[in-house]
């Protein structure tokens, strides 16, 4: 039953192509979040007991049905959410691909074309962001979390390095970082997995554009140094998840540098697509300066979950950070002048993520990129059009395409009145959009182009939605 017949076989990719076809051609048709129904959702599995074998077409056919019926379709192009987009189709062949051939990413002996693709991926992209390509290294990761906290421990590696032999005894004092309020949460997760506390962290103020103060972070620096910690990491945010936020990257590279070369960490996981796009390049300013790098493929490159990737321009600090001896591990390759994947990154075993990108990457070409990513930024000015003309207002100042906003009346900035507003338009199925807290500057709703195949007539259709449920709410 683990090996079907080829007949079996057959009719079952047959079946499977059509329903990824059938998805591609009718998620937009289709509610964009479902109704949230856990007992439904348990009713439809109570049956799979797994005592007997299923069918596999009626098995396939059940996986098919419960996807569409259950799940906000991330693809659908009024998906206003987060960073999940429609799929590149490349991105959809490789991860097949992958998933049939099984390639095993520990051992560079082992899938020597997976490793070595994955670091010409390594190569070219930094490049993008001004690093030397003779130099890069890096690797690919689950996701930004993963890469965000290889930042954190290679930083730690360099600013403690016996820390991977002896530990917390290796701390001469307490180190900390330098984020701000807008930074991604998985550096508090990573200072807490990491074993020197989410206190570690330090938030350095914003000024009303949400971008870290640099002034500010200099300040933090010297009190945290004259009380007698460590600092040892600052780190960049370009693009926030809320807002879109961008900090001074050469201006927090410079205070690092004056502070005694503390790491700087930049993290780009959705804005550092902007490196492919020239007249959004600037937002990169004093990228090339940044000890170590995170961008994320599954975000504004549009390869299917998850693609992270972690770059750093400081050679052998991923070995020293990670390596360990293991002699079972195949040695066929220990004569090379190669890496062992499992010896520079947290995972040992690990599928071939780099195929997505590196077939996406080779079918539209870095111009076939920037086409999409200014059409997607295109697309966020004219929503803002289009709010504004409406009654809303915007309140975030960035020009990647996330849009922040409120009712332009008083009583409809609370977050209260915002919240019902998001909840009434996802529960109508016409669209998924979210509210954000932006510190100081409080709530608002929050809708995001992360969609290449977004067009104008899908923000026409948020904005009505918008306007009936701001209508029914104020009725309410």
């Amino acid at each position: 039953m683990l090996m079907l017949d080829a007949e079996t076989r057959g009719e079952l990719w047959r079946r499977l192509v059509e329903a990824i076809e059938s998805y591609l051609n009718g998620v937009g048709e289709a509610r964009v979040a479902p109704p949230l129904d856990v007992e439904a959702i348990r009713g439809a599995l109570a049956p799979f007991d797994f005592a007997r074998p299923l069918d596999p077409l009626e098995a396939l056919d059940f996986a098919v049905e419960s996807l569409w019926k259950w799940q906000v379709h991330t693809p659908h192009p009024r998906y206003f959410g987060l960073f999940n987009p429609a799929p590149t189709t490349m991105g959809i062949a490789a991860d097949a691909l992958v998933a049939a051939f099984n390639p095993q990413l520990a051992a560079w002996s082992h899938n020597p074309i997976a490793a070595e693709i994955e670091q010409h991926l390594i190569r070219a992209l930094g490049s993008r962001f001004g690093f030397d390509p003779a130099r890069v290294e890096g690797n690919f990761t689950s996701g930004g979390a993963e890469a965000n906290h290889t930042a954190l421990l290679t930083a730690l590696t360099r600013a403690f390095p016996e820390i991977g032999r002896r530990g917390m005894l290796a701390l001469r004092s307490q180190p900390v970082l330098y984020v701000s309020p807008e930074a991604h949460h998985s550096f508090l997760k990573a200072a807490r997995l990491s074993g020197i506390g989410t206190e570690a962290v330090r938030e350095v103020r914003v000024d009303s554009s949400l971008r870290m103060i640099p002034e500010d972070l200099a300040a933090r620096i010297e009190e945290d140094r004259s009380a007698g910690h460590t600092p040892f990491l600052v780190v960049a945010t370009v693009g926030s998840t809320s807002a879109g936020a961008i900090d001074p990257v050469a201006e927090v590279a410079q205070v690092a540098d004056e502070a005694g070369g503390l790491w700087l960490h930049l993290d780009a996981a959705w804005g550092g697509a902007a490196a492919l796009v020239p007249e959004l390049r600037p937002v990169l300013d004093g990228a090339a300066r940044a000890d170590s790098l995170t961008f994320d493929a599954h975000k504004w490159l549009s390869v299917p979950m998850g693609a992270g990737i972690y770059l750093t321009r400081h050679p052998g600090i991923l070995e020293r950070t990670f390596r360990v001896a293991a002699g079972y591990m195949p040695r066929e390759g220990s004569v090379l002048p190669v890496a062992d994947p499992y010896a520079h990154s947290m995972q040992w075993s690990r599928r071939f993520i780099g195929l997505k990108l590196f077939l996406s990457l080779a079918v539209a070409g870095w111009e076939g990129y920037a086409e999409a990513i200014r059409r997607q930024t295109e697309m966020g000015n004219l929503l803002r059009e289009r709010l504004r003309e409406a009654g809303w207002t915007i309140v975030n100042d960035t020009p990647l395409p996330v849009v922040c906003f409120v009712d332009t009346d008083k009583d409809g900035r609370s977050a209260q009145f915002l919240e019902a507003v998001a909840a009434r338009v996802v529960a109508s199925g016409e669209a998924w959009i979210s509210t954000v807290s932006l510190g100081e500057g409080g709530p608002a709703l929050r809708a995001c182009i992360t969609n290449y195949r977004t067009g104008p007539e899908d923000l026409d259709a948020l904005v009505a939605a918008l306007g009936r449920a701001r209508q029914a709410v104020e009725t309410a």
